[in-house]
């Protein structure tokens, strides 16, 4: 599996495919899914897709025996455009999906390759397109490390995505705090402290050997019950560079595995808030230069357009909450194209008022539309191609509100000056 860390661009696009996929149903086991991984040869799942069309001969009826055979030819037809499946892998989806109701059907395919390779070679027809293995990928794939820390013991795990292994539990060999018998008090904490203080050592140790190493390591999750776990943390036990790793402490009832399984059960809000975090630094940095007017970015549609065809941008922020469309007209007479930025829900009304309207070129009423994409892949395609960082910014914190209600959902961090900006 690759290690390279999937962008904000890319899990947002992934994630808006896969849910528009979840709302497709057949009328009946009519919709096909196929994955098929690099290595796998495209011939051997031709030779399968020509057995499962052979089968699907034997479907009592007719309109479902139809629709399947030709969602088989079609997945083959698109299929053969390859010598040999991408890097990653392909996955495509085909099937009869109705429109209005019975006998409205109508042919979709969709051709992925999706964003990490693949090792599942998979074929099935069902009523829904098999999306959950695709799901996964929208799960961080980030190691986070998990320490348990009381006076009695300490646990140490790693959580990857759903695996969770415990690396290392380990009892701290610290007396409790009622004294033994013929030792004076002073003498016995003096004693205690020693004893603890080569526990948290240990722990310490344990922890750096364990969790520096590791590769995509995103975040530290510091626990256990009481409050002994601030007092390792205040201690400075823990390598520097760990120790800023540590992204939330939380109390739980358990130090060993029960414990465990009590952080994994708050792990994903908790693994969340790292997105958070990371929006929020890049958006307190916008804001830092909007306050300090240095010229170095700009907001709304048309003056990110302006930026990003000068090469001037350095990052360019979308805001996920937006749901607009960029639709191009054509004239059907001089073949004039205009583009125009209308909210989803009014492109039937954008449609039908073109009815009548006169070409700006021509003068002719012949206008129609002829594509339409949805905003945040028309800026970010445009960003992709000269090599501008984009980012996808939820609206779940204050920072991301205030990028979609305060600058249109569309901002940018520049390069470099430009005239009047």
């Amino acid at each position: 599996m690759s290690s390279k860390k999937k962008t904000s661009l890319e899990l947002f696009r992934l994630r808006k495919i896969l849910n528009n996929l979840g709302t497709k149903e057949g009328r009946a086991t009519e919709l096909i899914t196929i994955y098929v991984p690099h290595g796998k040869q495209i011939s051997d799942a031709l030779t399968m897709l020509r057995l499962e069309y052979g089968t699907a001969s034997n479907i009592k009826s007719t309109s479902t025996r139809k629709n399947v055979q030709e969602a088989i030819v079609k997945v083959q037809q698109r299929l053969r455009l390859f010598k040999a499946p991408p890097e990653n892998g392909l996955v495509i989806f085909c099937g009869a999906i109705p429109q209005n109701g019975a006998g409205s059907e109508k042919m979709e395919t969709y051709v992925l390759v999706p964003p990490e390779p693949i090792s599942l070679y998979l074929y099935r027809c069902d009523s829904r397109f098999h999306t959950e293995h695709l799901q996964e990928l929208l799960r961080d794939k980030e190691n986070y490390g998990i320490l348990l820390v009381d006076t009695s013991g300490a646990t140490i795990a790693t959580l990857q995505g759903k695996r969770l292994k415990i690396v290392r539990q380990m009892h701290s060999g610290v007396p409790g705090k009622t004294r033994a018998g013929g030792q004076s008090a002073r003498r016995y904490e003096r004693l205690r402290a020693m004893r603890l203080n080569e526990y948290f050592v240990r722990v310490a140790n344990h922890a750096n050997d364990i969790f520096l190493p590791m590769d995509n390591f995103k975040g530290l999750i510091l626990a256990g019950p009481g409050p002994t776990k601030f007092d390792f943390d205040k201690g400075n036990y823990l390598n520097y560079m760990l120790k800023k790793k540590i992204i939330d402490t939380i109390d739980t009832a358990y130090v060993e595995e029960q414990g465990v399984k009590e952080v994994v059960e708050k792990a994903p809000e908790i693994m969340r808030k790292v997105r958070y975090i990371e929006e929020k630094e890049i958006m307190q940095k916008f804001l830092y230069e909007v306050g300090h007017d240095t010229g170095l970015i700009t907001y709304g549609e048309t003056e990110v357009r302006r930026v990003l065809e000068a090469n001037a941008v350095r990052i360019l922020l979308l805001s996920e909450a937006l749901v607009t469309l960029r639709v191009t007209t054509t004239c059907g007479s001089c073949g004039y194209k205009e583009n125009i930025t209308i909210e989803k829900q009014k492109l039937i009304v954008f449609e039908e008022s073109l009815n009548g309207k006169k070409c700006a070129q021509c003068s002719a009423q012949s206008l129609t539309v002829t594509n339409t994409q949805d905003l945040i892949d028309n800026l970010a395609e445009l960003a992709e191609s000269s090599n501008t960082a984009v980012e996808v910014i939820s609206s779940e914190t204050e920072e991301g509100q205030m990028l979609k209600k305060a600058f249109g959902g569309i901002a940018a961090l520049l390069r470099f000056k430009i005239d009047g900006f």
